[in-house]
């Protein structure tokens, strides 16, 4: 029985693309530059050629055994909606719209009178500085937060003893049903946090609310062929609970990790879609290179348990999504390149899938190795790695 497992590192890109200067990110470089600040050890992605792809600056393994290369996303925008859904066929002709002076006014309007409360923020800002500066006068008021970012986000934030999660989720799914039309943003995001002013921290309750995939993904594709489609992480969230069979809403590396071991010691058919988001959320966003480092090792340490589960006919594929260089100026995602390395118990040789021109040749490689017809306009490099 074939199973794929293609698991994102969540902001992992190497190198910003040739279209980086119309987003700004000119310069960007994730991978590389944690490298180079930090040094981290990861010597378990080296072995599948990880040194071996330009934009990460890490010591290549001379006796490496894998398949390399990075990809190029075809679609506007960087972030995590646009570069999943590309990963899964689906190119987005239009970006999703971004707020960099906040939300209209008539937009806020129907939001507020919607919830019954008033709303403070309304600006792009950091998670955890919008926090600090807005954090106290939420508790006093009990109005939640409301911010964006560079991404095409809508974001509540609430301290759970002022706002439960429960009502918390409430207002979210009043904002994604009334952002559409030129409004569309591709994901409302629940934040909720805890703790006193100049203490705040956010808690594992965040919960995203995409948009629904606007044609067929690759998920559709193995659900519907009657295989297992399995998510683990924010997966569900990022597809609208669509084409799974199954998800595990796991928080945090680790926990989404032993999510995808437990989902890689049974018997199925078909694919295990994971995303790993400590990267992004605790470690990208928040300009910490040191920590993304340690998250990257952490990741490699787990490889061989990883690898000791699959079969002789299961196939393995770690990317990315988007960029989000700690070492850069800013705090939001980079436009860059995913990396790709791929991996099945066969391989005997190094193999260099150079630089594909769409994410979405993730989503033939894939199609094609479990037997669909579905090649969602891409080129599948499956025949490479056999």
């Amino acid at each position: 029985m074939k199973r794929v497992f293609l698991t994102v590192l969540d902001a992992v890109g190497v190198g910003y693309l040739p279209d980086a200067e119309q987003y700004g990110d000119v310069g960007a470089c994730t991978f590389g530059h944690v490298v180079d600040a930090c040094h981290p050890q990861l010597p378990n992605l080296a072995r599948l050629g990880l040194g071996q792809i330009a934009g990460t600056h890490y010591p290549p393994d001379p006796q490496a055994k894998g398949a390399y290369g990075r990809a190029m996303e075809k679609s506007a925008g960087k972030d995590t909606t646009t570069g999943h859904w590309e990963i899964a066929g689906l190119r987005l002709e239009k970006p999703f719209p971004t707020y960099p002076q906040g939300f209209p006014a008539e937009m806020m309007d129907a939001f507020e009178k919607a919830i019954g409360r008033k709303t403070l923020g309304n600006k792009p800002a950091s998670g955890t500085a919008i926090l600090d500066e807005l954090g106290a006068e939420h508790m006093r008021t009990g109005w939640p937060i409301v911010y964006t970012s560079a991404d095409s986000v809508f974001q509540i934030a609430c301290h759970e003893e002022i706002i439960p999660l429960a009502e918390l989720y409430r207002m979210c799914e009043i904002a994604r049903a009334q952002l559409t039309g030129d409004h569309t943003v591709g994901r409302v995001i629940a934040r909720p946090f805890v703790g006193a002013p100049g203490h705040f921290t956010r808690t594992k309750g965040r919960r995203d609310y995409s948009v629904e995939p606007f044609g067929p993904t690759l998920l559709d594709a193995v659900k519907e062929a009657g295989m297992e489609c399995l998510g683990v992480g924010k997966i569900e969230d990022i597809f609208y609970h669509r084409g799974l069979t199954g998800s595990n809403h796991a928080a945090g590396n680790p926990a989404c990790i032993e999510a995808w071991l437990d989902y890689m010691r049974r018997d199925f058919q078909g694919l295990v879609f994971t995303n790993l988001v400590d990267t992004d959320m605790l470690y990208g966003h928040r300009n910490d290179p040191q920590g993304f480092a340690d998250a990257l090792a952490y990741i490699d340490g787990k490889l061989p348990e990883i690898q000791g589960l699959m079969g002789a006919q299961d196939l393995l594929i770690i990317t990315a999504d988007h960029g989000c260089d700690p070492t850069f100026p800013g705090t939001d995602h980079t436009r860059e390149y995913i990396p790709l390395l791929v991996w099945h118990p066969g391989m005997e040789k190094l193999v260099d899938l150079g630089t594909r021109t769409t994410y979405a040749d993730i989503a033939a490689t894939v199609a094609e190795f479990l037997g669909l017809p579905q090649r969602f306009g891409a080129t599948s490099f499956l025949q490479a790695l056999y």
